[in-house]
């Protein structure tokens, strides 16, 4: 079996643009088999010279040509990487030339501004959501009348990393509800949730797929046997379709699918962060 593609998401800054672009880029090739690994804050010749060496060493070792995709401004920088011998893309490239033509000046090359236009108020809209989403986890607090959309799913569908990507991201208030036993044993929303129906989102997944992530979680136990997880997921499907809660598989769904179909369907507008 050919080992996975070796990708590096590469920045000056965070490395959450050139992840995102990639995540979305490599979606589209979902019969190949990816490792993944962002590197952050490469701000210097002497960083890019040494993350070059190690994105060399990781190809060599795999057998297969590196992809880098960068979002480092300083061509310097892109250089260093290139010498990698890795196929690099470059997340800004394609759209400046175009830009400076419209906008009728040269960009100024700014290291680690990629989020250089977000006011401190939209920085703490975003960090009061993520605080938002960890206090309003797995259910742990119930008060919902500061939330803007609530997931509900059975246990390991993919709720929490939805609610953190709509955090980060977009601002959300996003909070999760998982269905016990005790809620599924019923055709009827929970009555903590009923009064918040219209922020409600149903989330699902194939009880082949959540078996594997539970037995991650928990090996042999019932929690992950696949009769439990057939049984759970067919007992909340039942439950969306009876109360008319919209519902998304995210079985082959990215988080950046989920999130943007979330907000769609429950009409909620943010910017991207």
């Amino acid at each position: 079996m050919p080992s996975p593609r070796p990708v590096f998401y590469v920045s000056d800054g965070t490395g959450i643009t050139a992840e995102t672009v990639g995540h979305s880029l490599l979606t589209q090739f979902r019969d190949t088999d990816f490792a993944t690994e962002r590197i952050p804050f490469v701000d210097s010749v002497d960083r890019a010279r040494e993350i070059a060496g190690r994105i060399r060493e990781v190809g060599e070792a795999s057998g297969t040509r590196p992809i880098v995709v960068s979002s480092c401004v300083d061509g310097a920088l892109t250089a260093e990487i290139a010498a990698s011998g890795a196929l690099v893309l470059d997340v800004f490239e394609p759209f400046m030339g175009a830009l400076e033509s419209e906008l009728g000046k040269s960009r100024q090359r700014r290291v680690g501004q990629a989020h250089g236009m977000v006011d401190f108020d939209t920085y703490h809209k975003r960090i009061n959501a993520m605080n938002y989403a960890l206090t309003h986890d797995d259910g742990m607090s119930i008060n919902y009348e500061d939330a803007d959309v609530i997931l509900v799913a059975v246990s390991r569908a993919g709720k929490t990393p939805t609610c953190v990507y709509l955090a980060l991201h977009h601002g959300i208030a996003a909070a999760n509800y998982p269905l016990t036993d005790e809620d599924l044993e019923h055709d009827r929303l929970p009555p903590r949730l009923r009064a918040h129906r219209s922020k409600l989102f149903g989330l699902t997944i194939d009880p082949v797929r959540l078996r594997q992530i539970r037995q991650e979680r928990r090996p042999n136990s019932r929690y992950a046997e696949l009769e439990t997880c057939k049984r759970e997921v067919a007992a909340a499907e039942a439950l969306f379709r009876a109360e008319r809660i919209p519902v998304l598989s995210t079985t082959h769904t990215s988080i950046e699918e989920i999130s943007s179909k979330v907000m769609t369907t429950l009409g909620i507008r943010r910017g991207m962060f």
